[in-house]
This record gives C-alpha cells, sequence and structure tokens, in this order.
C-alpha cells in the first residue's frame, strides 16, 4: 500500500497540548500547490488510553465541531493520563461548505472507508484515519447529528456486534457519555461506514445521533460536551466524577423502524419527537406541491415505540426517510 499523502503538522507522541492541522495536498484551479487543512489537536500526558474524538464527519452536522472546538481549548494536560486525538471537522471540506458530503468530489466520507491513498480527496482523508489515527485509539467517538434533512431525539448509540465483548465495551462506553437516550441502532447503510472500519479493528466505538436541522441548539451543544467528558473519565483518561442523569435505552431491531415516503411534495409531520406511537398508527402526511384538491397520502407506523427521528425540512421527495421509531427497552 502507498504512504498516506496526509502530513501531520503536529506531534502524536510529546506531552502537552499541540494544535496543528492535517495537510493534504490538493492541486486546483485557485492553488497549483494548495493543501486541504483539516484541524487536528492532540494533549498528552505520559503513558495511558488514546482517545481519538471527531465530529464534522458530514459537513452540516455542528454538535460535534462545536463540542470538540471547546474540549481543544479546555483540557488541561495535566489533568489527563495518556492521549486525546481532536478533529473537529473531519471531513473539512464538507464542513467548511455546510454540506453532508465534500464539494471537491461528492465524497460521504462515512461512506468511504477502508479509503485510498491514491484516490480522491474523501478517501485519501479516510485511507488516513483508516491506517493511521485509527490503530493509534483505545476508545472512539464519531459525534452526529440530522443535518439539514433530519432532526434526531439527543442520544448516543452502540451496535450489535459478533464479539460480545466487544459489544459490551461499547455499550458500557454509550451508557458513559449518558446522552437522554441511548439507542442499540440499526445502520440501514452500512457499507464503507467509519463506525465499521473503527468496529473492525476492535475499538471501543460510541457514536451520537444529537439533533439535526442544519442547526445546533444549547441543550444539543450541552450534550455532546458532558459526553465527552464522561466519555474520557470512563476511559481512564481524566479524572473526575462523571455528570449522570436518567437515560432512556432504546432498540432499533429491524428495518420496521423506518418509514420512506413513496411520494414527492409536502410534508407533514403527524407527531413530535419523542411522541409515542402504535404500529399502523398515523406518522406523516405528504400532500401535492403542484395542485389543490390532490388527496393526501398517509404512511403509518410500522412498529409501536418512540419516534426518535423524523424528516427536516417542509418538503419531501420519494425514497426520503420520514420517521424513524425505536423500542424500549
Amino acid at each position: 500500500m502507498p504512504p498516506s499523502p496526509i502530513q501531520p503538522t503536529v506531534p502524536f507522541d510529546e506531552d502537552g497540548t499541540h494544535h496543528g492541522f492535517l495537510r493534504l495536498p490538493y492541486s486546483r484551479d485557485d492553488s497549483a500547490w494548495g493543501s486541504v487543512m483539516i484541524p487536528i489537536c492532540v494533549i498528552r500526558n505520559g503513558e495511558g488510553p488514546t482517545a481519538l474524538f471527531t465530529g464534522g464527519n458530514h459537513g452540516d452536522e455542528y454538535e460535534g465541531p462545536l463540542a470538540l472546538q471547546s474540549l481543544a481549548r479546555a483540557l488541561d494536560p495535566a489533568r489527563i493520563s495518556g492521549r486525546v486525538i481532536i478533529v473537529p471537522m473531519m471531513n473539512y471540506p464538507a464542513f467548511a461548505a455546510g454540506t453532508r458530503t465534500s464539494p471537491i468530489d461528492a465524497g460521504n466520507l462515512n461512506r468511504s472507508f477502508p479509503g485510498s491513498p491514491t484516490g480522491s480527496v474523501t478517501q485519501k482523508i479516510a485511507d488516513y484515519f483508516q491506517r493511521h489515527l485509527v490503530p493509534m485509539a483505545d476508545i472512539v467517538l464519531d459525534m452526529h447529528s440530522g443535518g439539514r434533512t433530519l432532526d434526531f431525539l439527543p442520544f448516543a448509540a452502540a451496535h450489535i456486534l459478533p464479539d460480545k465483548a466487544q459489544e459490551d465495551a461499547c455499550t458500557a462506553a454509550m451508557r458513559a457519555f449518558n446522552a437522554p437516550y441511548s439507542v442499540r441502532m440499526l445502520e440501514i447503510d452500512s457499507a464503507g461506514m467509519y463506525d465499521d472500519a473503527v468496529e473492525a479493528q476492535g475499538k471501543t466505538f460510541v457514536t451520537t445521533e444529537l439533533g439535526g436541522g442544519g442547526m445546533s441548539t444549547p441543550a444539543s451543544v450541552a450534550v455532546a460536551r458532558k459526553g465527552t467528558r464522561n466519555l474520557l473519565i470512563h476511559a481512564g483518561i481524566l479524572d473526575g466524577t462523571p455528570e449522570l442523569a436518567p437515560s432512556v435505552e432504546l432498540d432499533m431491531p429491524d428495518g420496521d423502524c423506518f418509514t420512506f415516503s413513496e411520494a414527492t411534495g409536502l410534508f407533514e409531520p403527524l407527531l413530535a419527537l419523542g411522541a409515542r406511537v402504535e404500529k399502523g398508527a398515523p406518522l406523516a402526511r405528504v400532500w401535492s406541491a403542484d395542485r389543490t384538491g390532490a388527496a393526501p397520502v398517509d404512511y403509518a407506523a410500522r412498529r409501536s415505540g418512540i419516534l426518535v427521528s423524523r424528516h427536516v425540512p417542509g418538503l419531501v421527495k420519494t425514497g426520503d426517510c420520514m420517521g424513524v421509531v425505536a423500542t424500549e427497552l
């Protein structure tokens, strides 16, 4: 395998706080010898576990970048044992554009693993994480929210894994993050995901969905900040007492959790996030967006449970996910 073209400007094995970049050469019309500069912070104090915390895997999700920018400024090396690697804007081209995917190559970083050192910009970023950053880590947190097209109840999540000891470690870390909801998560499109790449290396992995609508809220950012601190304490890297509150545990057992639109038009949500719904009860409605007098198309929940996610904004297309229902454990 060829070496990665990405060069870090920070040391990974020196004590203290180091702010810098992952520099990826990228020749383009406006900069023949230009680079994509991905911000990174490494905070280290002696030997101990390594945590890798990322946000901005999708560029229109903001709780992770906000919480990690704050952590990179506030975390005192003297209070930790080990190392914390912080990448607040993982897919920096997408983040700078405010889009889910990269404006350079239309790459969805969270569907690009294991990546390639000779591929597109997005594939090169994935390859660097796959072969260089993830192998350093003992515990990995990748923070997401719904971006511009989904809104979520604030939850941390872990996956069902073949290795039950690893699954138990991931579940314990998810609970330690202590979001208002904790979800055993089903992915409907997992090929090329960062999650799978990290878990395949045997790491403890936690992800989140902390809101959405293409913005953050004071409450969602507070969940992210509390969770990052709790997770560092759980990993044995940071001293202190975790801040804990009740968390509702949910499961996404199968594809019946998801409801997809089979029409294009004006989206009418019929339930608030967090509402309980019975199987067969109305979940959403799609109205014609180009004529009057047409009957709307109603969609029913395919299982009983709690509405954990719904579509935003007000227009929906055929194939869009309109709602996700999870069951209480």
